[in-house]
């Protein structure tokens, strides 16, 4: 995806961490009234810019996972006081565990059952026993709808604007579109425009909680914020 990858460099533009200030706090909020005591390390899995983490690293010692070298190029600028690892949340193995894992909209990447039980497997690996996972996709079936979106902003670097277009062509099947229009002017004022298309899973509300109990998580609970999303908070046994 053209976003991660060929012009990664413009997403602190594209996407700005001040944007991500209101659910920063109420992840926070959420992950530190999971249980007691509340927790203190938390792994990111998918952590893109790093624009979630930045807020939730006054509360937590993050570790952040990207599969994107310059995502996480990005990232190391925003949060150099956080550890930065390169790995696919479907497969990464650290070898440590940790109080939370937190996985944002990067979940959304998993387009199928398979991709998504190995990311919930991945997250429960790393979740230490009594631990908690939060789990955020941009939507579940139940509560999909088509839209369209737009932002941007400026820098001293140039500017970026774009469309965002949620589409879901065939209904029957486990996947959505988000089409984005983008338009990159840099200083000299010279224009270039890209589009990029992400193709998304989406599961039910049943099928994301039989995938947690089938990986071993309990106490599973669907939470929803004031974006409309339904988010999974889920316990690791202690």
């Amino acid at each position: 995806m053209k976003l991660y990858g060929e012009i990664a460099e413009w997403w602190p533009i594209f996407s700005q961490p001040d944007e991500y200030k209101d659910e920063a706090a109420f992840f926070k909020r959420l992950l530190k009234k999971s249980g007691a005591p509340a927790p203190r390390t938390l792994l990111d899995l998918g952590s893109g810019g790093g624009n979630i983490a930045v807020h939730l690293k006054r509360y937590f010692s993050v570790t952040l996972v990207d599969m994107s070298p310059g995502m996480l190029k990005v990232s190391r600028a925003l949060n150099p006081d956080c550890e930065h690892i390169e790995g696919d949340m479907r497969t990464v193995r650290l070898g440590t565990t940790f109080d939370a894992v937190f996985v944002h909209d990067a979940i959304c990447h998993m387009t199928d059952k398979a991709d998504l039980r190995a990311a919930l497997r991945t997250a429960f690996v790393h979740c230490k026993p009594g631990g908690v996972a939060l789990f955020v996709p941009d939507y579940v079936r139940e509560i999909f709808v088509e839209e369209t979106d737009h932002g941007g902003s400026d820098s001293d670097r140039g500017s970026v604007r774009f469309v965002q277009w949620v589409t879901d062509p065939n209904p029957r099947d486990r996947t959505y579109l988000v089409d984005f229009a983008i338009l990159l002017r840099d200083l000299r004022g010279r224009m270039r425009v890209v589009h990029d298309r992400h193709v998304y899973g989406l599961f039910s509300r049943a099928e994301w909680r039989s995938l947690l109990r089938e990986i071993g998580f309990t106490r599973v609970k669907l939470v929803d914020d004031f974006y409309r999303r339904e988010m999974f908070l889920a316990h690791r046994p202690a």
